[in-house]
């Protein structure tokens, strides 16, 4: 219990490569077996392993190619959609923040419960500043069921984040980009004359094409391989989940080499931080194996 608290503690302070993992682990709190054990030691080798990153935080506006979004007249299914504007909101003062967020959900990966899991994550200008990964709360039979609820999940988020922003009196630039890679999620969501095949989703498909409709969001399409939400809803290895995280997080991969070819020698509070990983692990493994029960 306490390796995965530590686990979420780091999660939170910006950790967003173990994610996931941390998850995943966190579901069986409650029936720890020597298996989730060996998985969580493993996690912490790979945080000694890479212990240094950087989050930036970065004020600037990336350049989105207005061509990625479809814009269309919605009908009278959504007409007086409008987005909920705070009245008593202070006036908006300073730069504006432009909001975009990445989405995604894979299907059934719980092998238990059968239930798939989604994952996001929001940037504020070239900041990322919301993460999430969590399995759903139902079973959906369809991909198409999956990536609608994980969509949901973020339009609602994204809707409390643009609500704090002005109530803060800090000004919000136009809709914000959502980019997800189900390409029926993204038509369904964009176009007025898709319609829903599936009743059980209908939930998920209406506040997701309302938003849209009432301009608070846009969605668009994007490859797999250039989605970093990929990383927050499966367990990825080798050159797919170094391209991912080498997106999200800094000097990541690259600060043992660079201290080696440049100086010689590996800065202490990196060796200290990697060692006290390793042994707080192995100290807590021990203690399991001592107390564990016949």
């Amino acid at each position: 219990m306490q390796l995965i608290g530590i686990l979420r503690w780091m999660c939170e302070i910006g950790r967003l490569d173990i994610c996931t993992e941390t998850s995943m682990l966190s579901s069986y709190s409650a029936m720890l077996r020597e298996g989730h054990l060996k998985a969580a030691l493993h996690v912490f080798a790979y945080l000694r392993n890479h212990a240094n990153t950087r989050l930036v935080f970065d004020p600037y506006k990336p350049k989105i190619p207005d061509d990625m979004f479809i814009e269309c007249t919605w009908g009278p299914e959504y007409s007086g959609a409008e987005e909920m504007i705070p009245p008593n909101a202070p006036k908006p003062l300073g730069w504006s923040v432009l909001l975009r967020m990445f989405v995604d959900s894979d299907h059934v990966g719980d092998k238990v419960s059968r239930r798939s899991r989604t994952g996001y994550v929001i940037w504020a200008n070239s900041s990322i500043v919301d993460w999430f990964s969590k399995k759903q709360a139902t079973i959906e039979a369809s991909v198409f069921g999956a990536e609608f609820c994980a969509m949901r999940h973020g339009v609602e988020t994204l809707r409390g984040i643009r609500y704090k922003l002005r109530m803060m009196g800090i000004p919000v630039d136009g809709a914000t980009g959502i980019f997800g890679d189900n390409m029926s999620v993204v038509n369904n969501s964009s176009k007025p004359e898709s319609t829903l095949k599936k009743k059980s989703n209908s939930i998920c498909y209406h506040l997701v094409r309302e938003a849209v409709a009432m301009g608070e969001a846009l969605v668009a399409h994007i490859p797999t391989k250039k989605n970093f939400v990929d990383l927050f809803t499966k367990c990825l290895s080798g050159v797919t989940r170094r391209s991912l995280v080498s997106g999200l997080l800094f000097d990541i991969y690259d600060f043992g080499s660079f201290y080696l070819s440049h100086f010689n020698f590996v800065p202490l509070h990196v060796e200290c931080l990697s060692e006290f990983c390793l042994r707080f692990a192995s100290d807590k493994a021990v203690c399991v194996q001592e107390h564990r029960h016949p």
